[in-house]
């Protein structure tokens, strides 16, 4: 009698199809026998299910290790899905294919890239599987782009990770640059492949003081790299928890390096670039203590022509705009929502709604909370709690732009420095003016002995 037994594979291949694998009926009528289960078909189960020495006894039985089943797929396919290093150590050692394709042209190596499955994926290269091409791989040698790095130029001998994100300090003909290596799912997602491109297309545009410099890329070979300008001082989430609350007027001049730097994208041409990640530790500080927006990543880059561009789920939602969290349009007013909550952080030395998670922090915005203004108020005079308070509008329409922001912060600043002068000046003041008064009382003096003198002469 014929086993009624049914098995399902737990993961696809990863170029098949979103959705096929629920269409799939793993155990088909000519693979069963009256006995039970083929034994080939035994070897693909138990591949998914990590049964080493179940797969021993198949093979020694003489079961085919490079068996095709549905959809032309292997157990070194399977076993690489799932990530079980030590079955495709036993499939390679027992002459499993390395480079095996199944029906969509995946590879084990590809699908073990797919789900991130690093120990199977340096024990298949191990083995001489064929590297995955870069997406952006060109044919012709004359159409490699301007901006190309030589990968052999890029030294990581005395490397250390930086904290934010997947950047990594590396010297690059002498000079130390911040290189951030694509993650591995790119080569599987074309969505990431385009936004990656377009990343590219823009970074090159873009030139401003108060803007990481972007220097080149390795587009042509895995990994691929994005290869920016290094800033050793750190970032300003760094910078706030070491110090808490920054003094009001370097509050002000930071504030205005970071409204010039967002203005300058927002205006950019033919479409605004929205950032879309303003935070703390995406604003780098160079060696001028001057402050540089940075942290374009590819999902995060994106242009108002969209007309809900996507959230990326590593951006932090702590400063993060309420009609972003409610999945309504939105456009570069997001990021000035954002920088009103850096404003007020610098001035208050602790992160908006500190004390609740990460994660609930939008709901707050949603319904109209803000953080509270904590601070004595003279922290907040000329303007900057009305400046903070409209950039924060609920309405994003009633938000400025940041050009009008650039032009309140100027005011602000040049306020603080009349007080300033101010402070100095009195002081001068006073003392010239005893200047005189020692210089008056001297000639008087002089003047009286003069006299005194003549009188006795006569």
């Amino acid at each position: 009698m014929k086993s009624p037994v049914r098995y399902k594979l737990g993961k696809q291949s990863s170029l098949a199809p979103d959705g096929h694998l629920d269409d799939l009926v793993e155990l088909v009528k000519e693979h069963e026998t009256e006995e039970g289960i083929d034994p080939r078909v035994r070897l693909m189960y138990l591949a998914n299910e990590g049964d080493l020495e179940g797969i021993k006894e198949l093979l020694d039985s003489g079961v085919d290790v490079n068996f095709h089943y549905i959809d032309d797929r292997t157990a070194l396919h399977i076993a690489a899905c799932q990530g079980f290093a030590d079955v495709v150590a036993l499939l390679l050692e027992r002459g499993a294919e390395v480079d095996s394709k199944d029906r969509w042209g995946s590879t084990p190596l590809r699908d073990a890239v797919h789900y991130k499955n690093h120990d199977v994926i340096k024990l298949l290269e191990k083995h001489g599987a064929e590297p995955l091409v870069a997406p952006m791989l060109v044919k012709n040698a004359r159409e490699v782009p301007d901006y190309e790095i030589d990968p052999e130029e890029l030294d990581f001998t005395n490397s250390v990770n930086i904290s934010k994100g997947t950047f990594r300090v590396a010297s690059w003909r002498g000079t130390e640059v911040a290189v951030k290596e694509l993650g591995e799912d790119l080569f599987t997602d074309e969505d990431k492949v385009r936004a990656f491109r377009d990343e590219l297309a823009l970074l090159q545009k873009i030139r401003h003081p108060n803007v990481v410099q972007f220097l080149g890329a390795v587009t042509q070979s895995c990994p691929m790299m994005i290869v920016t300008e290094y800033l050793p001082k750190g970032d300003l989430g760094a910078l706030l928890k070491r110090k808490g609350a920054i003094k009001t007027v370097t509050v002000v001049r930071l504030a205005l390096d970071i409204a010039r730097g967002m203005n300058y994208l927002h205006e950019n041409k033919p479409a605004p670039i929205i950032h879309r990640d303003l935070e703390p530790s995406n604003i780098l500080r160079d060696d001028s203590d001057h402050l540089k927006v940075a942290d374009f990543g590819v999902s995060k880059l994106l242009t108002v022509k969209e007309d809900r561009p996507s959230a990326c789920s590593e951006t932090s939602r702590r400063y993060e705009a309420p009609e972003v969290f409610k999945n309504e349009k939105y456009d570069t007013k997001v990021d000035v929502f954002s920088f009103a909550l850096i404003l007020q952080e610098m001035i208050e030395g602790r992160p908006p709604f500190a004390d609740t998670p990460d994660s609930e922090v939008p709901k707050l915005y949603a319904a109209g909370e803000r953080p509270p203004f904590r601070a004595p108020l003279k922290r907040y005079e000329n303007g900057l709690k009305e400046l903070i308070e409209e950039c924060w509008n609920e309405m994003p329409a009633m938000r400025p732009t940041f050009r009008q922001i650039i032009s309140q912060l100027e005011f602000i600043y040049n306020r603080f420095g009349h007080k300033r002068r101010w402070k100095v000046r009195p002081l001068k003041c006073f003392q010239n003016i005893e200047a005189m008064l020692k210089k008056d009382r001297s000639r008087r003096s002089s003047f009286s002995l003069s006299t005194h003198s003549s009188a006795s002469s006569i």
